[in-house]
């Protein structure tokens, strides 16, 4: 084999393996950690779908279901907002992180009645049930 075909060859494999590794890093799927609410430790559940570069979804714990606004996913970095109510009140989050196979890891900054907090949070994609024959 000449040096030329090789390397097509060569490159050919490589642009698989970074197409494969883009789909690996999707972000559509049910995402599932345990954060702090208020003096409370809830489940949470974040159910996402990525769509012509846009985010769309819903993440729900404890009282609260919030609607995904602003989703963006772009070279593995996850972005977006969750609004809603929670006891009458405009509660907004806003998350940001790395996706990495089936692991999520950033930051999310919540505001509720006025006030502010930061922390981390690291979520896990939940495997869908396999299908019995």
């Amino acid at each position: 084999m000449t040096k030329l075909a090789l390397a097509g060859v060569l490159l050919a494999f490589g642009a698989a393996g970074v197409a494969g590794a883009a789909d690996k890093d999707d972000p559509t799927g049910t995402w599932k950690w345990t954060g702090m609410v208020g003096k409370r430790e809830v489940a949470q559940t974040l159910k996402i779908e990525l769509k012509d570069g846009k985010v769309t979804g819903r993440l729900a714990g404890g009282k609260f279901d919030l609607k995904i606004e602003d989703g963006t996913f772009k070279d593995g970095e996850l972005s977006f907002t969750a609004t809603g109510e929670l006891k009458g009140e405009k509660v907004s989050a806003k998350y940001t992180g790395k996706v990495t196979g089936d692991t999520v890891k950033g930051m999310a900054t919540t505001e509720l009645k006025g006030r502010q907090k930061t922390e981390t949070w690291e979520a896990k994609r939940e495997m869908p049930e396999k299908k019995k024959d």
